[in-house]
């Protein structure tokens, strides 16, 4: 029998107009709606689904019958009940934004509607932050009201390329930390990291154009150069780098323009680019006038002398994309993108057609951030942290059956667990954890039983019995004798 607390987010509500069993409904239909049930996605059965929500068998068929009636589900003799495709319309996307023969995945959007919906500071071991406890709102506090007591020019629109104090910050720390050679000149600033890789592919690229991209690699990636009509071609991702053989032959038959990349802890497995791996790329990219655009999300948690592609071209080919929320706060969106003199005039132009102009007051505060020297020893604090998670999580994952992938390093692990993660995550979806499944990480979803895992949110005891359980119901049942 399981524990009052275990069934706290599961539970509905007995007090409501509605009966258990339209409850019971509204609740799937809204995350089926919400794509946080992708299609084909197996509902629990009617047992496990009765027992999750301590209501009776016969309110849970209930429940799945005006599902059915709804469109949202369909029943597959001896099989279950499983999630219908979602008309575009319905789930809040015009059917215009999907080009042709390029089906988004759409999970990716699930994993950050999710992100806003689970606010509990442990219960999401598939989000790509660090829990709310982890940082440090002191210092966000400080750097804002310092800036806020010289903002004299608050009213007015900040520069085009961004705030002067930030981007000379940023200078200094891509040319002293990082052995990137760049002046303030060729630095834009963002909307966090992901509105820059947004500016570089509407800056060099048309509807058609083909992409190479990391496999695995980030899902939220994926999705938006798909909406923006991009043929993706993977790149099967090792511990070393991206497979030179398939890039080669990639090049060759595509003649791809761009070559979206994470060198240092790729997301999702923790890989480094090796050295040579890293020549080797550029010499491609050389050869077929390819650009690089290197995503240095996680720059903050990673060994600041691990190989990066833009030192190594120096931003000849590449272009160098990072930024702050992931070891600041979510919110506090601030990203920048450095590159050539060239390519610098024309991401100012794409910049202003989308924001108009730049949030100089959270960049100002950034900009102190840096200079103090606070934000470097905040990340220590934060790398030092990791690493006991690490080891915590290692030993947790690995006590309930799963197998790391890669060794554990920075904010990620990749691990193998035995089953089907997509029905993994939906069971876990259902107590309340959210978890970011294997085929969240390829171009084109497929089953996968792999998983990511967020080290510094998945060390709750709770969530890793509820994983154990899901598991079980999982795992093929042995047959007798055998």
């Amino acid at each position: 029998m399981n524990a009052p607390h275990e069934l706290a987010t599961r539970l509905l509500p007995r007090e409501r107009s509605q009966s258990l069993g339209e409850q019971l409904a509204s609740r799937f239909a809204e995350r089926i709606q919400q794509r946080g049930l992708a299609a084909g996605a197996r509902l629990p059965s009617v047992r496990e689904c009765a027992r999750l929500h301590g209501v009776s068998p016969s309110t849970v068929v209930a429940a799945y019958d005006q599902l059915q009636a709804q469109g949202l589900v369909e029943a597959r003799r001896q099989r279950g009940f499983f999630v219908r495709e979602v008309p575009a319309v319905r789930a809040g996307v015009p059917p215009a934004a999907r080009p042709a023969g390029l089906p988004p995945p759409v999970d990716a959007t699930a994993l950050i509607r999710g992100m806003f919906q689970n606010r509990r500071p442990q219960a999401g071991p598939g989000l790509g932050t660090l829990p709310e406890p982890w940082l440090d709102r002191s210092l966000l506090e400080r750097a804002l009201r310092r800036t806020l007591a010289q903002a004299g020019d608050a009213l007015s629109y900040g520069e085009p390329a961004g705030d002067e104090s930030l981007r000379q910050a940023l200078a200094r720390r891509l040319g002293g930390d990082l052995g990137i050679p760049a002046d303030s000149g060729q630095i834009v600033t963002t909307l966090g990291a992901t509105q820059a890789l947004d500016i570089v592919a509407r800056t060099l690229l048309q509807p058609g154009d083909a992409v190479l991209v990391d496999e695995p690699g980030w899902a939220v990636e994926f999705a938006r150069l798909t909406r923006l009509g991009m043929r993706l071609l993977p790149v099967p991702r090792g511990p070393q780098g991206p497979d030179l053989a398939v890039m080669q032959a990639l090049l060759a038959e595509h003649r791809p323009r761009l070559y979206a990349t994470v060198s240092v802890l790729h997301n999702p497995t923790g890989h480094m680019l090796s050295l040579a791996t890293a020549h080797q790329v550029l010499k491609l990219a050389d050869a077929h006038e390819l650009t690089i655009v290197e995503d240095d999300t996680y720059a903050w948690l990673a060994p600041p002398h691990a190989p990066r592609l833009a030192a190594l071209d120096g931003l000849q080919r590449t272009v160098y994309v990072s930024g702050f929320s992931k070891i600041l706060a979510p919110n506090w969106r601030v990203g920048y993108v450095a590159a050539s003199p060239a390519l610098t005039e024309r991401f100012v132009d794409t910049k202003l057609l989308m924001t108009l102009t730049t949030p100089a007051l959270l960049e100002r505060a950034v900009a102190w951030c840096l200079d103090q020297g606070l934000l470097r020893r905040h990340a220590e604090r934060v790398i030092e942290r990791l690493e006991s998670a690490r080891q915590r999580v290692r030993r947790l994952a690995e006590d309930a059956g799963c197998e790391f992938l890669a060794p554990p390093q920075g904010l990620f692990g990749w691990i193998d667990t035995g089953v089907d993660t997509d029905q993994l995550a939906s069971r876990l979806a259902t107590e309340g954890w959210l978890v970011a499944p294997g085929s969240l990480f390829h171009a084109v979803p497929r089953p996968s039983t792999l998983m990511r895992l967020n080290f510094a949110s998945s060390q709750d005891t709770r969530f890793w019995q509820s994983f154990s359980r899901a598991r079980r119901g999982l795992l093929p049942t042995p047959t007798p004798g055998v």
